[in-house]
């Protein structure tokens, strides 16, 4: 039979909320409301279902202190993250929240009312004494502090909540089981004994050997439960990773394994996250949870070492065994022997014996160069998924940022890559001119610092979407300001490559190439704000070429622009 809850009863306030479904939905319509955060709709979504159990709704002040300090609920129970529903002091003086006032709680994808919370308490946090005491440093290197610091909004409001609605999900919805579906399968397919695994990551050959391993020496089944909520920025999107995780289900024996997915929220927090996590798939009715190496870690912190040690996150669990109720199976990192063709525990190979393994950082080189992936690794199904997400180089896109004074050849240069793009082939070609832009984009907009960086904004955003989408963006705006710039890389970047090029040409020349005149008026003062007279361009110092129309012909400067691009992959065959 399934493990109890965490706290002996699994908390579903849908069924316990069922029978004044329509009074409570009613009433959300006329409440101020809120509308969630992603990480708070994981989170919600998990306290409305039971997943959360025993917890009924966001922590108190009094209930946030002893679960930062003491890893426990108020009344003894084991609890080892706080859950806290964080709302700008604005907001909620705008929308005049007092505690015992209701807030309807919406969803950030459709507004629809998803929960109605009845405000326990308001209260303000040490942010600083959250991340040293739950995440173990105040070091914004780790997502979950960065998060605390840079995301996270000032004011905490804890309360229990009535659910109205479960959060629509349009993907992998046969897939997406409540605590109470995934005990209703255990039950239908006869599972007494179930191994829960969770992973934020690709499964490959050694994940599945992993699992076959933890079933074999527990006499038991095997539930996959990937998270599908946030997880660790950079991450595989979920769409890429379930796809893999399908793939992956038929090399199991028939009737060993079921795939079910997690819309959590993880916070990287290692040892204290493994401790949650456990809580969570004993929610689920898993018998027994397997702990890896460095589990829920978020790797290097800001010195260069690691946040938390390889196995301290399956020592910490083993501590709060008896009360956790679910028994944990610990693994060491299991490798990978040539010479027999299997996999085994790091630290059961003998000296001497020859071992093969890719790390991450080498399975996304191969990825991206294209480079092959043994079969010793992983699937042929699975690299094919993984290949499809992460296209090497020469099939990803790319933007060429050029920026520079007005009439500093910028513009000729761009056009003259555009055709050398187009000669090249491969891939289709955008050009995002500075005035295009100004004229068909933003029109309304003038020449202060802030409305230029809306503008540089609007072009980074399209250049962005070009580049995701496989193809080559080359924009040429002056965009003087070096914080303007640089956000345009982090956006751009995140799907592909990014170059910026400072077309270095001597303002007299600029003065000289002005057929229109603009400079002499800016000059003469008829014209307030201009770039290069009376308003500043800061030169890039991070330009990954400098070029000058006086020094070097355009033809030229188009030649080592589409160096660089071989240089990186992203033109020419390897």
């Amino acid at each position: 039979m399934a493990n109890t809850p965490h706290g002996g009863v699994l908390k579903d306030l849908h069924v316990r909320d069922e029978h004044i479904h329509a009074q409570l939905a009613a009433e959300a319509e006329t409440l101020p409301y809120v509308t969630l955060t992603e990480r708070q709709l994981c989170d919600l979504e998990l306290i409305l279902n039971g997943g959360f159990s025993p917890l009924e709704g966001f922590l108190t002040l009094a209930e946030y202190t002893s679960v930062v300090e003491t890893n426990r609920l108020p009344d003894g129970t084991l609890w080892t993250m706080p859950i806290y529903l964080d709302i700008d002091s604005a907001e909620l003086e705008r929308l005049g929240v007092r505690v015992g006032g209701r807030l309807t709680l919406r969803d950030p994808r459709d507004d629809q009312p998803l929960a109605i919370i009845t405000v326990s308490d308001v209260y303000q946090a040490d942010r600083a004494t959250e991340a040293e005491k739950v995440y173990g440093a105040n070091d914004q290197a780790h997502p979950a502090v960065h998060y605390l610091f840079h995301s996270t909004r000032d004011t905490y409001v804890g309360g229990k909540v009535q659910a109205v609605n479960a959060p629509q999900h349009y993907d992998y919805v046969a897939i997406r089981r409540s605590p109470a579906e995934v005990r209703a399968l255990f039950r239908k397919l006869n599972w007494t004994r179930v191994v829960a695994f969770q992973t934020r990551n690709p499964m490959h050959r050694a994940h599945r050997e992993l699992t076959v391993r933890a079933a074999r020496m527990r006499h038991a089944n095997v539930l996959i439960q990937p998270v599908v909520g946030l997880t660790k920025p950079g991450d595989i999107d979920h769409f890429t990773r379930v796809r893999v995780y399908q793939a992956i289900m038929p090399k199991y024996p028939n009737g060993m394994a079921q795939l079910s997915l997690l819309p959590l929220a993880m916070r990287m927090g290692g040892p204290r996250e493994a401790v949650w996590h456990a809580i969570i798939r004993k929610n689920f009715g898993a018998t027994h949870f397997i702990v890896g190496r460095d589990h829920a870690g978020p790797g290097k912190n800001s010195q260069g070492t690691d946040f938390y040690g390889a196995y301290e996150a399956q020592e910490l669990v083993l501590r709060f065994k008896a009360e956790l109720d679910i028994e944990v199976v610990p693994f060491q990192m299991l490798t990978y022997l040539p010479d027999t063709d299997e996999y085994e525990p790091i630290n059961e190979v003998p000296a001497g014996v020859k071992t093969l393994d890719i790390s991450g950082t080498e399975l996304r080189r191969r990825l991206k160069t294209g480079a092959p992936i043994p079969e010793w690794f992983s699937y042929p199904e699975v690299v094919r998924i993984l290949r499809e997400a992460n296209p090497p180089r020469n099939k990803q896109g790319f933007t060429v940022f050029l920026t520079g004074l007005h009439a500093s050849g910028k513009e000729a240069i761009a056009r003259a890559l555009q055709v050398a793009l187009n000669q090249e082939g491969g891939r289709s070609v955008s050009l995002l001119l500075g005035e295009t832009i100004r004229h068909e984009l933003s029109s309304e907009l003038g020449y202060t610092k802030r409305e230029r960086d809306i503008n540089v904004g609007r072009i980074g955003f399209v250049a962005a979407e070009l580049t995701r989408a496989g193809a080559a963006c080359i924009a040429a705006p002056i965009a003087p300001f070096a914080d303007a710039r640089q956000n345009v890389k982090q956006l751009v970047a995140k799907s592909g490559g990014f170059y910026l090029v400072h077309v270095d040409t001597p303002l007299d020349v600029c003065i000289k190439n002005d057929r229109a005149g603009v400079y002499k008026r800016a000059i003469a003062g008829e014209i307030k704000g201009f770039t290069g007279i009376d308003d500043v361009y800061e030169a890039p110092v991070d330009a990954d070429l400098v070029a000058d129309i006086t020094k070097a012909p355009i033809s030229q400067i188009v030649h080592e622009i589409i160096l660089l691009l071989e240089r990186d992959g992203y033109i020419g065959d390897r």
